[in-house]
């Protein structure tokens, strides 16, 4: 687990090893790592070791760095598209745009983003940036809320493995990857 927890660090946060210690630090050591990031983790109710540290410790490793966008499960699609565009990650042109349904002044033409429910527009979202060349990713936490990841959709395939590999579910957002 270990291993693959190591591996998801890197495809996620590529070039920020940081990410990865962080997240060994939680499985190696949880109790240390609760002393740690006491007050990171109590903002989740986390007070003892928990089998799922480590992927939190993903979680809110990627989330420091600008790499992980944690929307409601009940969140609106202007919001979603406003947090997604302001990760670290995103692509250079918001997805959305590219779709052709955007008028010159920025608003929609069809698919109106306030139409959607939450999941069914990250589904939609999810299609449009794998289009674009850029995976739209979910790191499940059992919570209610999407925990948002980019990634290159040439290495999309590699992440619901990865994470299962390492005892957690991920998948990636409009795409058949699960």
């Amino acid at each position: 687990a270990a291993e693959a927890l190591a591996e998801l660090a890197a495809l996620l946060a590529p070039g920020r090893p940081a990410v990865a210690e962080e997240v060994l630090f939680a499985y190696e050591d949880p109790e240390a790592y609760l002393r740690t990031y006491a007050g990171r983790l109590e903002e989740r109710g986390i007070d003892e070791p928990i089998k799922d540290l480590a992927w939190i410790a993903l979680v809110d490793a990627l989330t420091a760095r600008g790499l992980l966008a944690e929307v409601d499960w009940k969140e609106d699609g202007e919001e979603i598209r406003r947090q997604v565009r302001d990760l670290e990650s995103r692509p250079s042109i918001d997805p959305w745009t590219l779709s052709g349904k955007v008028r010159t002044d920025g608003t929609d033409t069809a698919d109106d983003p306030e139409t959607f429910d939450t999941f069914a527009f990250l589904s939609h979202y999810g299609r449009l940036h794998l289009e674009a060349g850029t995976a739209l990713a979910v790191l499940d936490i059992d919570s209610d809320c999407y925990p948002l990841v980019l990634l290159p959709a040439a290495r999309a395939a590699e992440l619901t493995p990865l994470a299962r590999r390492a005892g957690f579910a991920a998948s990636v957002l409009g795409s058949d990857i699960l």
